[in-house]
Order: structure tokens, then C-alpha cells, then sequence
């Protein structure tokens, strides 16, 4: 006897969509029918929110209630939608005085007792209520740091659904979010001053983080491999507004951004352990896809140690990445996109036994089937490749070194940054790693084939892709670019082929 409209956001990956919950109360025998493609999840809402409104000391209509969520033919999934249905059916019952949810959205969870609970993509979901002109969003207290780093929109954190009635029917009022905390300056993480006797390894990490290129890293165990990786992060620039603001919507909708609940502005790091499955890595999972480990490295660093151990299926998986900057789940009900613009790390040991060449008992052939688990597709992809040698004992104790610390190398390469996306700012490009080989090659940008010989040499030989000529012309802009040079010489171009081909120092 009785309709009510409230609006709430679902998610389609990483894209809110405005949903309608709208109620309509007769007569008939009671209880409530749900339709408009809910999820498991979203069908038993009917029960948490019949016992949390009860709970919350108010009477459960006893009437038929039909509850439609519009857009019908867009699936909806999770607990999103209990804080939005409580109180569609709460207005029209006539408990709620009507018109007050006009031009608000509301999300969140409920528990029987009446709390509101947290909830993932909250970002994304104030992200689109925001573009779509919603005035107000209620949300859990939990997430309302987080919503509130969408501009544009009051954003009121709810700890009970009783709190948000009275609020609604004006006894009370709801206090805002919290203050978001200022973004620290300088480098996190381990220091890459910590890195002893590897400077070609240092350099290649400089050179790697300058340029956004991947790394291919190989040697023995205690070379330093996995060292260097883990302090990629700690050279690489804060992440500006949109792409922070891509980096926190991601890790919200995977359910794992941070209590504080602020933008995420240091690029993330994910060293995912070589037994995780296909779905863990590029995402994945019965029901809706979440994002994987190459998704929440957006913007950062995916490290995978011992490289050759991970299924094949997964190496492989990398490559369309690699080159897109997203991911692509296809699946019966639909398709989701998610970004997956990383820099991969690759580090891997010679041979299965790992031991240095005086001990090692692997065959040339056991050696090759080892690393020739890293397809060639994918090592193609890998910018920068080289072998490291064991750190001796007068670099490990030498007095009179001074490696360059984290903050020292960030520094330049923020300068080196810089350079590039002011020279490729007409292309739309800001990364020496993002630019089209064509480009390179018109006759603006083309080196000169004094500066070029080698490479050409190589691609004739057979020995370097065309892809893999495209990469060294990459890695010697980066080089000039570190180095001051407006353009790459002929010193830059052969210290880049010298990372590309694995030669050791």
C-alpha cells in the first residue's frame, strides 16, 4: 500500500552505475521478493535487513514487499545494497518521512544488530554518484575517509541504521568523515644505499624506474636479485591525483585499501609467491572478477621472484598486459576491464640448484629447460635484462663506499621523468617505456646510423627482435635523459644494448 524509491551505486569493475531500489508494499501474504539480477549475496539481504531493522527497535511491515532494483538487466552482487533496501522499505511503510532520501545515495552492509559494516569500492561507487549529481552519500563510518577523497559530494558516515533514521527524520545529526592525513614526502621502503657491490644492478634499477621499463634480473642466490627489487618502489616518484585516484579505487574494489582510508600515493608493490594460480595474478574468481596481483600493482611494481618456478600459464598470461596496460576478464555474464599498467620484475636464478658455478651439478641442458620456462614472448617484454655476478669480499667490507641512497637516486630520476613528458607531451605519452616504436623511427626522433649500428647489426644477425630494437632505442633515451643529453649518443645506445643482452659484468 505503500511505494518508495532510493538510490545506491554497483559496480561493473571498476565503473559505478547508478542502481534504483525501489519498493512497493500491498496486501498479500507477507514477505519479501527481490528482482533485478541480485547475487546470492544481494538475495539474502532480505533476512539481514528484516533483523537489523527489527533489532534497531522498529516494526517489520507486514505486508507483501516487492523490491526491483533498476537497471533489471545489470547483474548486482555483494552487501552493498542492505543499508539502500532497509530504507526504501522503512519509507514505504511510511517510517520514514517521504522525500527525505531524495538526492542521496546510500551504501553499506548491515549486521542483525543494526551496525553498518564496510564495504569494498566505495571510492569507485562516490566516483559515480558524484558524476551523476547526487548531493549526499551515506556510507559506513569505516569508508568515510575514503569517500570523502571524491570532490563534490557531502559525504555522511553511518554507524547504525537506528543513527541514520534519526538522522533522516531530523532528531539527530551525522557527523562527517574524518580528516584526511598529508601524503609523506621522500622515499619508502628499504634504502637502495643497503645495496652493496652491484652497481650495474643499481644502475639498472635507476635507469628501469626513469623510464618506467621492465627488468629482467639473473644470478646466483645472495646476488642481490630480489634486493634491488624490492627497492624498485622506493625510487619511483608519488603518484600525481588520477593516478593515485586509479591506484585506491582498484585496491578498494579488491577489498584491501588500508585503514586510514587516504589516497594511495607511494606505487604499490606486489611480489605475489610463485604458486599463485592464474586468477590470482591477472584476476579472476567464481562470480564477479576481481582485480588480480597485475591490477593492484597499477601504477607500481610487480616483482616475481624466481620466475621460472611459476606455471607457465601464468608467465604467459602476462604478455597481453604487457603491452595493453589493462586486463580484460571475459566471462558468461559479461566482461570487466581492469588497469594493469605495472613494471615487472623478474628475478631468477641459472639453473634449478641455484649453487655458483664451482658446485652447481646441472647439465647445459637442465640449465637451458630451466630458463626456457620464461617463454621468449615474454623476455622480449622485459626492457632491461642482465646477468649479476656473486658480490666479492672487497666490496662487501670496503670502507670508502658511498652508494647513492633511495632519495639521492629518486631524485633523479624525477628530473629524468620530467625531461620525457615534457619532450613527449604533444604524443600523449609521459614514459620513455609507453613510446610507439614507430615514432621513434620518424625523422624527427630517428638517431643517427652512426648511433645505431649495433642494434641494426643485431636485428640483421637475428639476435634482437624488431620489438627488442624499439626497447634499446627506449632505454638510451632514458640513458640520455639521466644523463642531461637532449638526444642519445652513440655511448647511450651501446650501453643500452649492453643491458638488453644479459652481459655481465
Amino acid at each position: 500500500m505503500g511505494y518508495a524509491r532510493v538510490l545506491s551505486v554497483g559496480l561493473v569493475g571498476l565503473v559505478g552505475r547508478i542502481v534504483e531500489v525501489e519498493a512497493d508494499l500491498s496486501a498479500g501474504l507477507p514477505g519479501l521478493t527481490m528482482s533485478g539480477l541480485p547475487d546470492a549475496s544481494l538475495s539474502e539481504a532480505k533476512e539481514r535487513v528484516r533483523a537489523a531493522t527489527v533489532n534497531t527497535g522498529l516494526t517489520w511491515p507486514n505486508r507483501r514487499i516487492t523490491v526491483n532494483l533498476l537497471p533489471a538487466s545489470m547483474p548486482k552482487h555483494g552487501s552493498v545494497f542492505d543499508l539502500a533496501l532497509a530504507v526504501v522499505v522503512l519509507c514505504a511503510a511510511g517510517l520514514v518521512p517521504a522525500g527525505v532520501a531524495d538526492g542521496a545515495a546510500f551504501l553499506g552492509e548491515l549486521g542483525l544488530d543494526g551496525r553498518v559494516r564496510p564495504v569494498r569500492g566505495v571510492l569507485p561507487a562516490a566516483m559515480a554518484a558524484a558524476g551523476a549529481g547526487i548531493d549526499r552519500l551515506f556510507v559506513p563510518s569505516a569508508n568515510g575517509r575514503e569517500a570523502s577523497l571524491v570532490p563534490g559530494i557531502t559525504v555522511r558516515p553511518v554507524d547504525t541504521l537506528a543513527a541514520l533514521l534519526d538522522h533522516l527524520r531530523g532528531a539527530a545529526d551525522l557527523p562527517g568523515p574524518d580528516p584526511l592525513t598529508a601524503v609523506e614526502d621522500g622515499a619508502t621502503g628499504p634504502d637502495l644505499a643497503e645495496v652493496i657491490g652491484q652497481e650495474r644492478g643499481r644502475r639498472a634499477v635507476e635507469i628501469a624506474a626513469a623510464g618506467g621499463h621492465n627488468l629482467g634480473l639473473f644470478g646466483p642466490p645472495g646476488a642481490g636479485k630480489t634486493m634491488l627489487a624490492e627497492r624498485l618502489p622506493s625510487v619511483l616518484p608519488h603518484l600525481d591525483d588520477a593516478a593515485a585516484l586509479e591506484v585506491t579505487a582498484v585496491h578498494s574494489v579488491a577489498g584491501v585499501l588500508p585503514g586510514s582510508g587516504d589516497l594511495l600515493r607511494h606505487p604499490p608493490y606486489q611480489s605475489p609467491h610463485h604458486t599463485s594460480t592464474p586468477a590470482a595474478i591477472v584476476g579472476g574468481g567464481s562470480g564477479t572478477p576481481r582485480p588480480g596481483a597485475i591490477s593492484l600493482a597499477h601504477h607500481g611494481v610487480l616483482f616475481l621472484d624466481e620466475a621460472p618456478e611459476f606455471a607457465p600459464m601464468v608467465l604467459n598470461a602476462l604478455r597481453e598486459p604487457l603491452e595493453n596496460g589493462e586486463i580484460m576478464l571475459a566471462r558468461a555474464n559479461g566482461s570487466i576491464r581492469y588497469p594493469a599498467r605495472f613494471q615487472l620484475v623478474l628475478a631468477a636464478n641459472p639453473c634449478p640448484c641455484g649453487e655458483r658455478d664451482g658446485t652447481c651439478l646441472c647439465s647445459a641442458t637442465v640449465r637451458r629447460r630451466y630458463l626456457g620456462r620464461l617463454s621468449g614472448p615474454l623476455l622480449d617484454r622485459v626492457d632491461l635484462q642482465l646477468d649479476l655476478l656473486p658480490v666479492r669480499a672487497a666490496q662487501l667490507l670496503a670502507d670508502d663506499l658511498h652508494p647513492a641512497s633511495s632519495a639521492e637516486t629518486a631524485e633523479r630520476v624525477a628530473i629524468a621523468r620530467r625531461v620525457a613528458a615534457s619532450r613527449w607531451a604533444r604524443t600523449g605519452h609521459q614514459l620513455n617505456a609507453t613510446i610507439p616504436g614507430a615514432l621513434l623511427r620518424t625523422p624527427r626522433w630517428r638517431l643517427p646510423r652512426t648511433a645505431t649500428r649495433v642494434p641494426e647489426h643485431l636485428v640483421d644477425r637475428g639476435s634482437l627482435s624488431a620489438r627488442g630494437y624499439d626497447r634499446v632505442l627506449r632505454i638510451a633515451w632514458t640513458i640520455a635523459d639521466l644523463a642531461g643529453r637532449e638526444r642519445p649518443d652513440p655511448g647511450d645506445v651501446a650501453e643500452a644494448v649492453d643491458l638488453r643482452t644479459r652481459t655481465a659484468a
